[in-house]
């Protein structure tokens, strides 16, 4: 199964019956924006600014994948940016830096790979002002804070927001529990981007609208990243495709848009994964997402490959986001 449950893209009798719990949490969410918004809870605000990368639904829509091209984009820019994340999946809570060697059960199969991958210091903590300030504090260097799947943090001052829709949108359209929503749609008027992954169709409101696509063509071996290969090295095998993101389709899908046949093996987000998982007949090779492939070294002896993505943005997001970052620097905020 995926993270986001198959009745929550209908309003069927399961969303029906949910629905006034949704009304519920939907008045919740809005009295504790309204609290903060007013000072009666407490954000915080960091001596450099704050880039907020998430979503307005429950699950992935390809906030990490964005959060590493920001990264790197702004690291060329002449930026030097911390990347702070809540390292869900993973143990620890208090702020601590992730190391391209630590254990994804400690630290979140997410944060793990954007430390791989990043090139670029990885905090992660419950509380994400003080994961923050903490990392500010180990790096100096660090002029701004690229915060992953926070758009609902509101303990920490943020100066751009950027939500991420994938294609299925926002399906049914209810709050949680009822439907995927964290937060009313009325909440895209306040956002100052909106990127639209692979196929997403734009959501109504005012923001900038970019359109992020993910590339990936080259297989690496997971026990030995310097083996690679094209799709072609591989057909012909007998593929079982292992996928534990937010939508574990959009990876099937990618495969066979590649020409590849597979076996799918759908999983929840976040997948602690164990050896029983991937027993597999008639095997010859396991295909994996780099999300999983932090969880799943040494747990299988049929050959794993991996498939690196990277994202594109049309336009520039990250030029867009420099220009802002350069003003703020010019006269930061003073609340």
């Amino acid at each position: 199964m995926s993270s986001a449950p198959s009745w929550w893209r209908h309003r069927g009798p399961r969303a029906w019956l949910l629905w006034p719990l949704s009304l519920l949490f939907a008045a919740v969410v809005r009295i504790r924006r309204r609290m903060f918004a007013a000072g009666v809870l407490r954000a915080s605000r960091l001596p450099v600014p704050v880039v907020v990368i998430g979503n307005l639904i429950a699950g992935g829509a390809g906030k990490t994948p964005l959060t590493l091209h920001l990264a790197r984009e702004l690291s060329r820019l002449g930026w030097h940016p911390l990347i702070v994340t809540r390292g869900h999946g993973g143990s620890a809570s208090s702020p601590r830096e992730v190391g391209s060697s630590d254990d994804a059960a400690q630290c979140g199969d997410e944060a793990l790979l954007l430390a791989r991958r990043s090139g670029v210091p990885v905090w992660t903590g419950r509380a994400r002002a003080a994961a923050a300030a903490a990392g500010l504090a180990a790096h100096p260097e660090c002029n701004v804070v690229l915060c992953d799947d926070g758009l609902q943090h509101y303990a920490l001052v943020r100066d751009i927001e950027i939500v991420v829709f994938d294609r299925r949108g926002i399906m049914n359209g209810f709050h949680l529990p009822a439907g995927p929503l964290r937060e009313p749609m009325s909440r895209l008027s306040a956002v100052d981007a909106v990127v639209l992954n692979g196929t997403a169709h734009a959501p109504p409101g005012g923001a900038a609208v970019f359109r992020m696509t993910l590339h990936g063509e080259l297989f690496e071996r997971l026990d030995d990243r310097s083996v690679r290969c094209m799709a072609e090295g591989l057909a012909g095998l007998r593929l079982h495709a292992v996928a534990g993101i937010g939508e574990p389709a959009r990876f099937f899908d990618h495969l066979r848009m590649l020409g590849l046949a597979v076996v799918e093996h759908p999983f929840p987000d976040h997948h602690a994964y164990s050896a029983a998982d991937l027993e597999f007949a008639d095997c010859d090779a396991i295909l994996l997402t780099e999300k999983d492939a932090v969880k799943c070294h040494g747990l299988s002896d049929i050959p794993m490959w991996v498939l690196p993505v990277e994202a594109h943005l049309d336009p520039d997001l990250a030029a867009v986001i420099s220009v802002r970052l350069t003003e703020w620097m010019n006269g930061p905020p003073s609340s």
